[in-house]
């Protein structure tokens, strides 16, 4: 069967989202010897120009550093792998499985989009399409969870199939996956990956 083929797939397309460190701007630029037009410049800074780097701008509460996820202010709220709880339940009918994403945090966060997912077995893994639904922001409270879909093809044609006993899933906008277990049973034919979907997080019914 093609899981092993897949799961090779997955990795070289996995590889290729690393992203390479931005050249500096090359801005060198000569002194003009000006003390006059020096002292100016450090007039302008000190009133509120952008770039301050001792802080007492942000005294307001509204910080403009970017942390380690690159995002604005805006996306600074969203959730992080490590403040998710992750678990999975019977979806609403055969061939769907629920993944289910609890807030541990102690404050509200966001999720919009899909969800990466890998379904693992001893012998490879194959990665799960999207749906075509339009992903919309979904807010978390400290304590409440969301979730989303995972739709598959269940084996009912009376062989093994292939079986995946976890999920590796991925929260939009993050680069940390983390480890759910659950049992999925699908036909062993070559059609079978591209059936395999995921809805947007949020979407999970």
């Amino acid at each position: 069967m093609r899981v092993q083929n897949l799961s090779l797939l997955a990795l070289a397309v996995a590889a290729g989202l690393s992203l390479s460190a931005c050249q500096g701007d090359d801005s060198s630029s000569q002194s003009s010897g000006d003390s006059s037009a020096s002292a100016d410049q450090k007039s302008d800074t000190s009133t509120g120009g952008t770039g301050s780097s001792d802080g007492s701008d942000n005294s307001d509460g509204s910080s403009g550093d970017i942390g380690a996820g690159g995002g604005s202010e805006a996306a600074s709220d969203a959730c992080k792998t490590s403040q998710l709880d992750f678990s999975s339940s019977p979806g609403m009918g055969e061939g769907t499985l629920l993944v289910n994403l609890k807030n541990t945090g102690s404050a509200t966060c966001t999720l919009q989009g899909f969800p990466g997912v890998d379904l693992k077995s001893k012998d490879g893994a194959i990665s799960a399409d999207r749906t075509k639904d339009t992903p919309q922001k979904v807010s978390v409270k400290a304590g409440a969870e969301t979730r989303f879909t995972l739709s598959y093809p269940p084996n009912t044609s009376g062989g093994t199939g292939a079986t995946f006993t976890s999920l590796s899933v991925t929260p939009p906008g993050e680069t940390h996956s983390a480890s759910v277990p659950a049992t999925i049973n699908i036909p062993a034919s070559d059609s079978t990956a591209s059936a395999i979907r995921v809805t947007p997080v949020g979407a999970g019914k």
